[in-house]
């Protein structure tokens, strides 16, 4: 199974530009190469020593090893070895962690290929003996051979997944990007583009003993910012230490002024000011710019208090259902004067941003650019949404309640046109977005498993609220968070008895598609044994996968 990460901690990035004015008056005859300057040498020594240092830690060196093997190598000084020995270090760490779980959805891919294989070959068969026409079993022979190869490819892939897994090595990591190295392999990239994706990055841990950053320094003067690099590799040794390490000169900096958002000022200027710690990276464009990101950590998440209950929240690819879920568990109405204030950057066209309010403490918020926008646009507009969210959080005084949902690539079949379907729901985004954002507003926030929410909204509260199903999953999912159980009610009961009196008779029978009727009685036999104990089982077994609300669902989906 996979292993669900549990967010401790928050950060928040600001992206700026740097424009340096300052350099050194002199270059290094040992680092230097070309017509690079000082700050493009730094970097270089700076990606070359982040890839010695992965390396060396495939081979097991120790950090102490690394760090004074790594100044004598590059000419770095200590702290930038340790940043590249951390950011290997990281690298080394996910790429484990991706291949357990490639191994898993690998599998996952291969057993939906085999039965899809199976029934290709079943329907050729058939075809085959009842002498169909020579150009349907063509195709027929062509979709079986297309999902061989397809099965054949699958376990080729998982036997070298297994194989690295077992030995406890690693798939070839390719520094620069891999998706260039292939483009650059088919001609469409040039190995200029390719050789610079691997020496453009400076980056540089924030420590707080330090006041900040002691290799990139950012600082505000005179209304504008500013931002210091060192280039470590011009200082020179001037003696040793009592552990014998070199003891080397002042190193000279690269200045010049930072941009930064407007909107984002505020925020690095108080930060600043508290001396607080920040994480800065710097990267090189082709065109010769340099882009910063500033990295400040946001500290961990508070826990919640549903004292005054919450605000859930139900994730859908065209916007986001909310409920205002009361202390006791039921929908709370919109306090008097409550309204959503249109985002002033919006307003491309009537309808692109839509407020549907329901009186009892719902609300649907329809952005229709999110289905079908580029990537950009829909990252803009799930931002957009997410402030949203938080803002009215804050304005009633709750906490965020979210669902828990799967983001892994397992439940994507061997359709393109379903994968890309499947792969445009920003899931993640959207979550990710509305908790960074309450993080970053101190607004506490809890994520809940999703199973079953939507079932249960729709059997118990989409008709009593008069509200769609979505707006009712997430009161469904606001009292999970707050403890809650979902009991089966009187009304569900009688439904089923009736459809099951309703079947004996012959009076009114599911008509959707041959043996419908056959599978809805085998739901009525399974629920006969389920729905008695429903009630009296714990909250997780209520919410567990084989509870009774599967076969609601499929009754559901048998009378729609």
């Amino acid at each position: 199974m996979r292993r669900k990460h549990k967010r401790e901690k928050f950060s928040f990035t600001v992206c700026g530009e740097f424009f340096p004015e300052v350099y050194p008056a002199f270059r290094s005859a040992r680092w230097a190469r070309g017509e690079e300057d000082p700050l493009e040498t730094e970097m270089r020594l700076f990606c070359a020593c982040h890839r010695w240092a992965f390396n060396r830690l495939l081979e097991g060196v120790s950090r102490d090893e690394i760090k004074k093997r790594g100044q004598k190598l590059f000419g770095l000084n200590s702290r930038y070895v340790d940043d590249a020995r951390l950011r290997a270090q990281a690298l080394l760490d996910s790429q484990k962690e991706l291949l357990a779980q490639e191994v898993e959805e690998t599998e996952k891919k291969l057993n939906r290929a085999r039965k899809k294989l199976g029934l290709a070959m079943k329907k050729l068969a058939r075809a085959e003996k009842k002498g169909a026409a020579p150009a349907v079993l063509e195709k027929l022979r062509l979709a079986v051979k297309g999902r061989a190869s397809r099965v054949a490819s699958l376990e080729k892939k998982l036997a070298e997944l297994r194989s690295h897994l077992e030995s406890s090595t690693l798939p070839k990591v390719v520094f620069g990007g891999r998706k260039l190295w292939k483009r650059v392999c088919k001609g469409r990239a040039t190995r200029e583009e390719w050789r610079h994706a691997r020496k453009n990055r400076l980056y540089s841990r924030g420590d707080e003993e330090k006041g900040g950053n002691p290799n990139i320094k950012v600082f505000h003067r005179n209304g504008e910012f500013y931002l210091s690099a060192t280039i470590s590799h011009l200082s020179e040794k001037v003696g040793e230490d009592e552990l014998g390490r070199p003891k080397m000169s002042r190193a000279p900096r690269v200045e010049g002024r930072l941009w930064l958002p407007e909107k984002h000022r505020s925020l690095v200027r108080i930060w600043l000011a508290m001396k607080l710690p920040y994480t800065a990276e710097l990267i090189r464009t082709l065109d010769g710019r340099y882009l910063v990101h500033l990295t400040f950590d946001l500290g961990g998440v508070r826990e919640p208090d549903f004292a005054k209950g919450c605000l859930a929240l139900d994730t859908n690819p065209d916007g986001v259902a909310l409920c205002s879920v009361g202390p006791n568990g039921q929908p709370e109405p919109w306090p008097e004067g409550f309204g959503v204030p249109y985002p002033g950057n919006l307003g491309k066209y009537e309808g692109e941003f839509q407020v549907i309010t329901y009186p009892s403490g719902f609300m649907y918020i329809r952005v229709p650019d999110l289905t079908y926008a580029s990537g950009f646009r829909r990252d803009y507009l799930i931002g957009v949404l997410a402030k949203v969210v938080v803002d009215i959080a804050l304005f009633l005084g709750k906490p965020v309640v979210l669902e828990d949902l799967d983001f892994g690539k397992d439940r994507l079949a061997d359709l393109k046109k379903f994968n890309r379907i499947a792969s445009n729901f920003p899931y993640a985004k959207m979550v990710e977005a509305v908790c960074r954002r309450a993080a970053k507003e101190g607004v506490p926030f809890k994520l809940v498993p999703p199973r079953h929410t939507s079932t249960i909204g729709y059997w118990k509260y989409a008709g009593r609220y008069a509200v769609p199903v979505h707006c009712a999953a997430a009161l469904v999912i606001g009292r999970r968070a707050m403890g809650f159980k979902e009991r089966i009610t009187r009304e569900i009961k009688e439904f089923v008895l009736r459809v099951k009196e309703e079947l004996a008779s012959g009076d009114s029978l599911p008509g959707e598609g041959r043996g419908m009727t056959r599978k809805v009685r085998a739901l009525l036999a399974r629920l006969e044994k389920k729905l008695p104990l429903h009630n009296g089982l714990a909250r997780w077994q209520q919410e567990s996968f084989s509870s009774c609300w599967r076969e609601l669902k499929m009754l559901a989906l048998a009378f729609r």
